[in-house]
C-alpha cells in the first residue's frame, strides 16, 4: 500500500512539473524547465566566481581586447529577454584546451588554448555564438531540469527494490540506461540547436558564417574525431559541418546584407 501511494504521489509530481513547465526554444523546440531563470543566473554567476578564483586569468591586454571585440558584436544583438541579462562579463582564462563557455547571467569564458585553434575572429565567433546559443536557449535549466527527473526516476526504483538481492545491479543498470537513453541524446539536440543558432547570431553581427565549417576541421585536426557519437554529449564532428552547411544558404544571406564597413574588425 506505501509502496502504491508513493507511486502515484511521484507520478503526480512529475506530471505536474510537466503541466507548469513547459518552454518553448528559439528555434521552436518544446522543452522542459524546471530550474527559475533566477536561480540559474545565481548558480551561473557563483560557479563563475569559482573559476576566477581558482583558474588564472590572462592579463594580456591585446589578447582579452581580441576577445571582446568579438563577443560584444554577438551580445548587442540580443534582446534583454534572450539575454537574460544586461551585462555580460567576459574572462580569458589561461587554460591551453581549446575551449569556452557562456553561463546563465551574461558570463563568458574563454581558453587561450583555443584562440590556436579558432585562427580568425569568425571562427572565435562560431565558438562564441554557440555558447551564447546554449544561454538564450535555457539548455543549462534545461539539462538540470532532466537531472531532477532522472533522479526522480531512481528514486522511485530504489524504492521498489529494495529488499531485492539484485537491488545493486538493477539501480546500476538504470543509471547508465538513463544517461544513455535520455540524458545524452538530449545533450546532442542540445548541441545541434546552440549550432543553429550560433551560425544565424555571428552572421547577423557579421561575420562569415562559412568560417563556422572551417573551424571544425581545425578542431578534428587538433583533437581526431573522438569517441563514439551516441556515448558523446557533442555530435561527431563529422555530422556538425554537415548540419552547419545545410544552414549556410540563410546564414549567408544575412550575412551578405551587413554593411561591410559595419563588420567587426578584430584583431589579435
Amino acid at each position: 500500500m506505501i509502496l502504491r501511494s508513493w507511486t502515484r504521489v511521484c507520478g503526480l509530481g512529475i506530471a505536474l512539473a510537466l503541466g507548469v513547465a513547459c518552454a518553448t526554444s528559439p528555434t521552436g523546440r518544446k522543452q522542459l524547465i524546471l530550474i527559475p531563470d533566477g536561480q540559474m543566473t545565481q548558480l551561473g554567476g557563483q560557479a563563475f566566481q569559482d573559476m576566477k578564483a581558482k583558474q588564472p586569468v590572462e592579463k594580456d591586454s591585446r589578447a582579452n581586447a581580441y576577445v571582446n571585440c568579438v563577443v560584444q558584436p554577438l551580445v548587442k544583438l540580443l534582446s534583454e529577454d534572450e539575454a537574460r541579462t544586461k551585462t555580460w562579463e567576459v574572462v580569458v582564462f589561461r587554460d591551453d584546451s581549446a575551449n569556452a563557455f557562456a553561463l546563465p547571467g551574461g558570463k563568458i569564458g574563454v581558453h587561450t588554448g583555443l584562440l590556436k585553434v579558432a585562427k580568425t575572429p569568425d571562427q572565435l565567433a562560431a565558438v562564441l555564438g554557440h555558447e551564447v546559443g546554449h544561454v538564450m536557449a535555457r539548455h543549462g535549466g534545461e539539462r538540470m531540469s532532466q537531472g531532477v527527473l532522472a533522479q526522480a526516476g531512481l528514486t522511485l526504483t530504489q524504492v521498489m527494490t529494495e529488499g531485492s538481492k539484485h537491488q545493486g545491479l538493477i539501480l546500476g543498470a538504470l543509471g547508465l540506461g538513463t544517461q544513455v537513453g535520455v540524458l545524452l541524446p538530449f545533450s546532442r539536440t542540445q548541441e545541434s540547436e546552440a549550432d543553429r543558432i550560433g551560425i544565424d547570431l555571428m552572421a547577423r553581427a557579421g561575420f562569415d558564417p562559412r568560417q563556422s565549417v572551417e573551424l571544425w576541421k581545425n578542431m578534428i585536426a587538433a583533437n581526431g574525431k573522438g569517441g563514439p557519437e551516441f556515448m558523446s554529449t557533442h555530435p561527431a564532428s563529422e555530422n556538425r559541418i554537415r548540419e552547419l552547411q545545410e544552414q549556410m544558404g540563410p546564414a549567408l544571406e544575412k550575412f551578405e546584407r551587413v554593411v561591410p564597413s559595419l563588420r567587426p574588425k578584430c584583431v589579435l
